[in-house]
């Protein structure tokens, strides 16, 4: 019986050996992120080297998706980190409660400036930290402008001109948290029915509103696409990788944080509080200036080190737009809508508005260099061009947060559905009737 007893205890130590040994070899950190592959691969190998024994494991989504997973989750969270690039998006999360507070190191925080501009690098309350500094604007491929005799944009107003028709991409907002930041910054730098004409004739010219941020750099820098809205580091990435491009931040353009937050109640939190120091310190800021990734620090010293031509936010004169994020994350869910319903879902009847006008008003010049009287076909074109660039919200229900609660969340509400029906109709209707008046300015020259 002793030794019947001795075997069972042994047997019983090896099993707590072995279980214990399993489960300090699967220690994670799990991250919900919308970074490319390149980016992300590369903290995780490091991560792990420098914490033998903790896996980082991955979950890539659409910033969008990534808020709704961790909303979705949130009675039992199954992340510990959410990383992504637009502000916004931590404001939304931060405003519902789903991050956890957290305080930095004095050794961490010293090193890191408070604001870049006016911006604050990280949330004032402690609930998601900049980790990047982030640009918005424009990139092209060099012979393809080259080859169709087209000038590089300098500011977002350049991209309405009809010399770029065809040639520009952009992705949806509701499906790329960056573009969704850009397309509200353009909305603030020039107001909200100014900045919606705007996108409405710079849609116009769009080859295409891909699915994926993805997208976008990629067909321009394989020159299938002239000219792209993206978020800087798609620019200063490919070009340090050798791609023929280049790139442009306008004058109206935010600076702002890229984010990290520790998701409130996740399974790891100690190995989610690593993270979150290993990427603001000086070994994990340095990694943003590799080619595939680069992006910029938020540790100015660190800009000595930086490769050659290399921005510096904290001495170039960028971001003179002064983002409000708090007023973004109210009308975040409308602005995806919205979009989408004038520009993504209706892109083909929007582009060929934008053609008909085009054509319309290269007319009108003619028939004026030969002194006709070309009245009342510019009158008709002043109109398609109202229609063209009209929004159906105006800014105070845009600005509205009872308005905007119907568009919180996953779930589609009857109301959202009713109004998305709404817009839908509207711009159809608006875009068909802009062509066929500048069809019948034609007919008239």
């Amino acid at each position: 019986m002793k030794r019947f007893f001795y075997y069972v205890i042994c047997f019983v130590w090896m099993f707590l050996l072995v279980a214990s040994m399993a489960g300090a070899a699967t220690k994670e950190v799990v991250i919900v992120t919308s970074f490319p592959k390149e980016l992300f691969e590369t903290y995780k190998k490091a991560f792990e080297a420098r914490y033998p024994g903790v896996t980082v494991v991955v979950k890539q989504k659409q910033t969008t998706e990534g808020v709704t997973y961790i909303r979705e989750t949130a009675s039992k969270p199954e992340a510990d980190i959410m990383w992504a690039s637009a502000v916004d998006a931590f404001q939304v999360l931060k405003a519902e409660k789903l991050l956890a507070h957290y305080s930095l190191s004095k050794e961490i925080s010293s090193k890191i400036p408070a604001r870049v501009g006016t911006y604050p690098i990280h949330d004032p309350d402690g609930f998601f930290f900049g980790f990047a500094l982030s640009g918005y604007g424009m990139m092209w491929n060099k012979p393809y402008l080259q080859a169709h005799k087209l000038k590089p944009p300098a500011e977002w107003t350049d991209l309405i001109d009809p010399s770029y028709y065809g040639h520009l991409a952009i992705s949806a907002p509701s499906r790329s948290g960056t573009t969704h930041l850009t397309v509200e910054a353009i909305l603030q730098a020039y107001g909200w029915e100014k900045g919606w004409a705007l996108l409405l004739n710079m849609g116009g010219n769009m080859a295409v509103v891909t699915e994926r941020s993805f997208g976008v750099p990629e067909g321009v820098n394989n020159g299938q696409y002239g000219i792209g809205i993206v978020i800087d580091f798609f620019g200063l990435s490919a070009i340090s990788s050798g791609f023929p491009v280049d790139f442009a931040y306008p004058s109206m353009t935010p600076i702002v944080p890229a984010n990290v937050g520790i998701v409130k109640g996740g399974p790891n939190s100690e190995n989610a509080k690593r993270f979150v120091n290993y990427l603001l310190s000086e070994e994990g800021q340095v990694l943003l200036f590799k080619p595939d990734i680069g992006r910029l620090p938020v540790i100015p010293e660190l800009y000595a080190r930086a490769p050659s031509g290399y921005p510096n936010p904290f001495k170039m004169k960028l971001g003179v737009l002064d983002f409000n994020s708090e007023l973004s994350s109210v009308r975040y869910g409308l602005l995806n809508s919205l979009f989408d319903q004038i520009v993504t879902f209706r892109l083909g009847e929007l582009k060929e508005a934008w053609g008909a006008i085009y054509k319309a008003e290269k007319a009108i010049e003619e028939a004026k260099k030969k002194k006709k009287d070309v009245t009342k076909a510019a009158a008709l074109i002043a109109e398609a061009r109202s229609l063209a660039t009209r929004v159906p919200v105006p800014e105070s229900k845009a600005n509205n947060k009872d308005f905007n609660k119907a568009f919180k969340g996953k779930e589609k509400t009857e109301a959202r559905a009713k109004l998305e029906t709404e817009w839908d109709a509207a711009a159809k209707a608006n875009y068909s009737k802009a062509k066929e008046l500048a069809l019948k300015a034609m007919e008239m020259i």
